[in-house]
């Protein structure tokens, strides 16, 4: 993981103006290119000796299977500290792919320090595309939910502010996908301009779930064996991220009693 912040400068390079001023008014449907921003596949670092897996980018949980068709989950968007991590970033998002495979179809938001000035909004990707970002105002506080689908060789993301009641849809094909997987996770994104992780912002404590946001049916995911809550399957994976030498920087909690719920705890940038 980066340690070294980036300048103002850099930092700034990085997004689009809309990005800085995204408090403003916007129109849901309307979306804008990030610029040299991207939510890449998981950096698998080792197995904990607790099985749980330790990534250079990413926190929460996965589950494995085959030929997946959905991906459902919700989180409230957490407050991010930037006056001790000033020009940083923190993405939190529900996809598919993207744990062993070298796609993701993905959508979520981000909390994010501009120098010392936080900055909230959503996303969406096709990776190995690059973001877009979506004109649906995003506070600190909202209750999110977001859908990744699968029909007829077409994957949807959707996402909606359920404080605001706007929402969002984008449907296309990903060639390659292998639907492998489903996810829900908070990532420090790619990439600085040597191509590395950025760092990550303090945002506290994210919490994934209906237990937090009373949005019924999260985390849920379906696949051609299993269809429930990620406490379902019995493949879930808790991913830690974690630097090159193994210093905690996101760590998740164990999912609550039903299965669906957990929360994202930062540790270091």
């Amino acid at each position: 993981m980066l340690t070294k912040r980036l300048g103002i400068l850099g930092a700034l390079a990085l997004l689009p103006a809309l990005v800085q001023v995204s408090s403003r008014p916007v129109t849901p449907l309307a979306t804008t290119r990030i610029s040299a921003r991207q939510h890449a596949p998981m950096k698998f670092h080792r197995f904990r000796p607790d099985y749980s897996v330790e990534s250079e980018n990413w926190s929460g949980y996965a589950v494995t299977g085959s030929s997946f068709t959905q991906a459902k989950g919700s989180w409230t968007v957490p407050t991010v500290y930037c006056s001790s991590t000033p020009n940083s970033y923190s993405s939190f998002w529900v996809g598919l792919d993207g744990y062993s495979s070298t796609t993701v179809e993905q959508i979520g938001t981000d909390s994010d320090c501009n120098g010392k000035t936080p900055s909230y909004y959503a996303w969406y990707e096709f990776y190995p595309q690059g973001s877009y970002l979506i004109n649906l105002t995003i506070s600190p506080g909202n209750q999110i939910s977001a859908q990744v689908s699968y029909s007829g060789n077409e994957f949807t993301v959707t996402i909606t502010n359920e404080t605001t009641g706007k929402s969002f849809s984008k449907t296309t094909t990903v060639p390659g996908a292998k639907r492998s997987s489903a996810e829900w996770i908070a990532e420090a994104p790619c990439c600085t301009r040597g191509g590395g992780i950025l760092p990550l912002s303090e945002f506290g404590t994210v919490s994934f779930g209906g237990d937090y946001t009373g949005v019924s049916g999260s985390n849920d995911a379906t696949d051609a064996a299993t269809s429930g809550a990620i406490g379902g399957f019995s493949s879930a994976q808790e991913i830690v991220m974690a630097t090159s030498k193994g210093a905690e920087e996101a760590l998740p909690s164990a999912v609550s009693p039903d299965g669906s719920s957990f929360t994202v705890a930062w540790q270091s940038e």
